[in-house]
């Protein structure tokens, strides 16, 4: 998959998706993410990217000029049959764990990330762009949205987890939270790990998994029933 983003802020996005599993499937080729500087675009000789709205009101917009002459040139780049243009807002529709699954069928995704006040509207119509939104809160700009989005998308591309497991039996993805896991010491401060996982029975382990699982989503997400 590829992913190109469109941000203020380049160097914040490569920090990011250059750690962690994210920043070795982009080593490794599975994942490319490109980050793109709409600044670069702007016929202004201070570089500016927003302007006053029309209408009155507080802040500045970024203008349609810039944000399009870049979307322009970042779509040239390649020639990839499904692909799609988000755009970063508190407006758009929830990312959710399933329409995530949704994006990792894609071939390509291109992010636009917003800030100030927001984008002009023709920059929407121009792009086709998709307005899509991490949770129901206001941020500064779209980079951190941008960068959650790449994360939880990008771990569902094949070859970028060792295995399918590691994403069908964690919280949400099952349609329930996961069960508590335990690792070394047996027992700490007094506190033990379940006998259950300790007698190698893996069936008993796995109805003991589900239960546990079951409990966990009653008492801490019980919407999700």
């Amino acid at each position: 998959m590829r992913i190109d983003v469109l941000t203020l802020f380049p160097e914040l996005i490569d920090r990011v998706c250059g750690e962690s599993i994210i920043g070795r499937a982009r080593k490794a080729g599975v994942l490319t993410v490109e980050a793109h500087n709409i600044r670069d675009y702007s016929d202004d000789r201070r570089r500016r990217v927003d302007d006053t709205p029309y209408g009155g009101g507080m802040g500045m917009l970024m203008a349609a000029p810039p944000v399009c002459a870049c979307y322009d040139s970042v779509l040239k780049l390649a020639d990839l049959p499904k692909t799609k243009t988000i755009y970063l807002s508190p407006k758009g529709r929830v990312l959710t764990q399933r329409y995530a699954s949704y994006l990792a069928s894609q071939d390509r995704l291109i992010l636009l990330c917003g800030h100030y006040e927001g984008i002009d509207e023709r920059i929407l119509e121009e792009t086709g762009a998709e307005e899509i939104s991490i949770g129901d809160y206001v941020l500064t700009g779209g980079e951190l949205a941008a960068c959650v989005l790449i994360d939880c998308v990008g771990r569902l591309v094949d070859g970028v987890l060792s295995s399918e497991e590691c994403h069908e039996i964690e919280s949400i993805a099952a349609g329930m939270l996961e069960y508590p896991q335990y690792t070394r010491p047996e027992v700490f401060r007094g506190r033990a790990v379940p006998r259950v996982l300790l007698e190698g029975n893996h069936e008993e382990v796995r109805k003991w998994r589900y239960a546990e699982a079951v409990k966990q989503t009653k008492k801490k997400r019980p919407d999700l029933f």
